[in-house]
């Protein structure tokens, strides 16, 4: 399958903190992921689709060539494949420790975190298993088979989330209509039947 921007999922969580070590450093922290933290992706009919992240969801996850970037766009700021961004998994969720001064774009971005116009991270990923939760409209992802990017944003609306995370969601909502309707159908033949 090609990965498109349709089959891959953003999620978006804030900025813990950025840290200033010596007037030339250029580092930043934060987590793009956050374990057990309920997210509403959608609400259809009154009823919220919700997500979360599993504590074991990044296992085995591909993450070797991973950028971070602004808004999951443009030239990357730090990537782990030079060691100017290292991904930890901790028993918060995905941790991101960057060191944005090797770029003009980066020095930048530091320099608008820094500043509190930019608070917001985000990451790109393909789902590899979740588990639905019907009776609760739960959706919990157990495993991550691949995440592209870590992004700085500047909207905490879900944005990129909405459109991927609500394609999910719609389907989901579908069919359970579609079931509830087999299931009417279904009782009304029987009853009929049994007259």
């Amino acid at each position: 399958m090609a990965m498109t921007p349709d089959t891959r999922e953003y999620r978006q969580f804030q900025i813990t903190e950025f840290r200033t070590e010596g007037e030339n450093s250029y580092q930043i922290e934060g987590y793009a992921a956050k374990f057990e933290s309920e997210a509403v992706l959608y609400e259809i009919d009154g009823i919220k689709y919700k997500e979360v992240i599993d504590r074991n969801a990044f296992t085995g996850a591909e993450m070797s060539n991973v950028v971070l970037n602004y808004n999951h766009s443009g030239k990357p700021v730090a990537r782990t494949r030079n060691n100017t961004l290292t991904l930890t998994v901790d028993t918060v969720g995905l941790k991101v420790n960057a060191d944005l001064g090797g770029t003009e774009e980066g020095r930048r971005l530091f320099e608008e975190i820094r500043g509190g116009y930019l608070d917001q991270m985000s990451f790109a990923f393909i789902v590899n298993r979740s588990e639905y939760d019907k009776a609760n409209h739960l959706r919990r992802i157990t495993a991550i088979k691949q995440v592209f990017d870590v992004a700085v944003v500047d909207f905490p609306a879900y944005d990129a989330t909405e459109v991927a995370a609500r394609s999910w969601a719609k389907a989901e909502a579908e069919l359970e209509r579609r079931n509830v309707a087999k299931e009417k159908l279904l009782l009304k033949i029987k009853l009929t039947k049994g007259d």
